[in-house]
């Protein structure tokens, strides 16, 4: 019943979300001349935006053609941030903020609590055991935690939080954590504005990582299969790895496997208290709403927050590359070959030309790299790139991928990329090409606006990444201003051997006796 719940909320809002608003914006892609500000100047006025006195920053958008809201919490933190030797602390709290506060999910937080903080201790305990090489003490010391576990688990009403967004008609409660973001959403029926305000503050005013060791096994699970049984995740692990010398990009966002077994519960407090304040959250809520009623009740329930102190964004800069860098896995899969090139962050000038870059390479079935090396070659079965590779609020990769056939070998997939890749530094893109792909481009963005879901992830991420979310329709301008000569002149600046990655996985067989 839920997920019949689910696509109807999700057809409707696709029907009548921003259908109005969006025809002017959609006229403006048809025509290449005209400046996308008149558009903006209506769109935004049904838009409003407030801060709190702590700083919890809200951007309210009233569309009030479907009785729906969606709800985008998005927290400026992500992999990018966590201390050396705490890989995978942010994802493994996105996890544990689901789990609840002292009043949801659990039936007596007094006695729970006592078993929680032993739980600790004893976990405390068994590091040292290991530390000391004591593995008759560890064994006992796992028995007692396990023991304990279970013990804790009896006061634990599970999945309470979820339960009580699916009573009251929420859908698509869920959260993603990104090398440079952690973001959390779901949506509620117009009349449940106030449940909203209420259970999103309590958890992140009040949380209670509960069964913090159990989810620990959940997250070694996911991590064993993302990436150490996984062709594409070693892979992109591996490539990563070489890519990036010093900046934190370089690492996992689920975390290396020795940091998640080491990670405690009081680690995932320090980041919350760091991380989790006033100045680093903001919230978009769009959909069926009274502006004037979200400030009130977001002063009532967001307004306890207490006031914190932006945390410093990461000063670590990654060295200029001077060679180029290769890395070789051996996996029994597919052959992967990957090859990526330093570009800038998301609000360097240039960016917009690397995403047209990106489309004209390979967007689609009409893009060069699909009907060169899929279609009349036939080195790959398929390949793409893109920008923003592992995030894009910091300098990262351009990043190109494809997959062999089977008769055909990964250098020669190479040498066939390495000619669409030369192409766009001695051979001017044509205008019908380029308008074709910035006609797409414009597209694509505005594709995102097609929901309150949508707009709501696009509002907070243009807000938080750019300073401001109206650079989500400018971006628009840029696109439009982009020409041949800009795609000429950066290709030649940013695919030089020396900024070069290449990352090969090679095929190898298992022999099973």
């Amino acid at each position: 019943m839920l997920k019949k719940i689910f696509y109807w909320t999700l057809i409707i809002s696709l029907i009548w979300s921003f259908n109005t608003d969006l025809v002017f914006a959609k006229t403006a892609i048809n025509n290449q001349s005209q400046s996308i500000q008149p558009y903006l100047e209506q769109f935004q006025s049904n838009v409003t935006e407030f801060t709190l006195d702590n700083n919890i920053k809200f951007i309210v958008m009233e569309n009030k053609k479907a009785p729906i809201i969606s709800f985008v919490t998005y927290v400026d933190v992500g992999g990018v941030n966590e201390p050396d030797g705490q890989t995978g602390v942010a994802h493994f709290l996105e996890h544990l903020a689901f789990k609840g506060t002292p009043e949801i999910g659990t039936t007596n937080y007094e006695e729970e609590k006592v078993i929680l903080d032993k739980l600790d201790q004893v976990f405390d305990e068994i590091k040292e055991a290991q530390q000391a090489n004591n593995q008759e003490k560890v064994a006992q010391l796992t028995t007692q935690l396990e023991e304990l576990n279970q013990k804790a688990s009896q006061f634990v009403k599970q999945n309470e939080f979820g339960e009580i967004v699916e009573i009251e008609g929420g859908v698509g409660l869920n959260a993603a954590t990104s090398a440079d973001a952690t973001v959390y959403f779901y949506n509620f029926p117009a009349n449940k504005l106030e449940l909203w305000m209420y259970l999103e503050s309590e958890r992140f005013l009040n949380p209670v990582f509960r069964e913090f060791y159990m989810e620990k096994q959940v997250i070694l699970e996911e991590r064993k299969l993302r990436t150490d049984n996984s062709a594409i995740g070693k892979m992109v692990e591996g490539f990563l790895d070489t890519a990036f010398t010093q900046h934190p990009y370089k690492r996992p966002v689920i975390g290396y496997e020795t940091d998640i077994r080491n990670l405690t519960r009081q680690n995932i407090q320090d980041f919350f208290e760091a991380y989790y304040g006033g100045s680093n959250i903001t919230i978009a809520i769009v959909g069926d709403v009274n502006p004037q009623e979200v400030k009130t009740m977001a002063e009532k329930y967001f307004g306890r927050f207490p006031s914190s102190t932006k945390p410093s964004s990461v000063s670590i800069i990654e060295p200029k590359q001077t060679q180029t860098r290769e890395v070789t896995i051996q996996y029994p899969s597919q052959p992967i070959y990957m090859e990526g090139y330093h570009i800038p962050d998301l609000n360097h000038p240039d960016y917009i030309v690397y995403d047209i870059m990106g489309s004209i390479l390979s967007d689609g079935r009409t893009s060069r790299l699909y009907k060169s090396l899929v279609e009349d070659k036939k080195v790959a079965l398929t390949a793409s790139g893109f920008t923003g590779f592992p995030g894009d609020k910091y300098p990262n990769l351009m990043l190109f991928y494809a997959l062999s056939t089977p008769d055909r070998t990964l250098d020669e997939l190479q040498t066939a990329l390495h000619l669409e890749i030369e192409k766009l530094k001695t051979q001017p893109v044509n205008q019908e090409e380029l308008e074709r792909v910035k006609t797409q481009a414009k597209a694509s963005l505005l594709r995102g606006l097609n929901s309150n879901a949508g707009m709501a992830r696009l509002l907070t991420e243009y807000q938080v990444k750019t300073g401001d979310w109206r650079n989500l329709f400018t971006n628009l301008d840029k696109i439009s201003a982009v020409m041949a000569e800009d795609i000429q002149r950066v290709a030649k600046e940013t695919f030089t051997p020396e900024n070069k990655t290449i990352g090969k996985l090679e095929t190898i067989d298992i022999n099973i006796q």
